[in-house]
């Protein structure tokens, strides 16, 4: 598998993840242990999938970190939001880390399809299902026969 640090989108996502320690530094104290150990580990969690789904050496898992990487992502979306409505965040700033946080979550819609392709043409028979990301026989009567 490719060393996740060759790939663009991990690239970009780590610069968010900085973006992100550097937008709280000025949170109130009282939100060290909350919002702002909420958002800096959801947004950590987006690169750190990339990279662990990279050494798992299968395209399959690629797709299914991507997808957690996904998650993670829209899970510091609405951290950012929150933020911003709470007065932590100027609306700009805001503004900036989602249009970034976008790009990094188009730039996984593609890694998660190219990967789950990949492990459906090398594993011949089998649909790798987008959800769950678990390889079933294409035809039900092919498993229980």
């Amino acid at each position: 598998m490719k060393d996740f640090r060759d790939l663009k989108v991990w690239e970009k996502a780590h610069a968010l993840v900085l973006e992100c320690y550097e937008a709280t530094k000025p949170f109130p104290r009282e939100e060290i242990f909350g919002l702002v150990s909420q958002i800096r580990r959801a947004a950590a969690a987006v690169p750190a999938n990339i990279a662990e789904g990279c050494g798992k050496n299968s395209d399959a898992e690629l797709a299914r970190h991507a997808r957690l990487s996904m998650g993670s992502g829209s899970e510091l979306s609405y951290y950012l939001i929150l933020a911003h409505d709470l007065g932590y965040m100027p609306h700009a700033r805001r503004d900036e880390r989602q249009d970034a946080l976008s790009e990094v979550r188009g730039m996984l819609t593609s890694l998660e399809r190219v990967s789950a392709t990949a492990a459906e043409r090398s594993s011949p028979g089998t649909k790798l299902h987008r959800k769950s990301l678990i390889a079933e026989p294409l035809d039900r009567s092919q498993a229980d026969g």
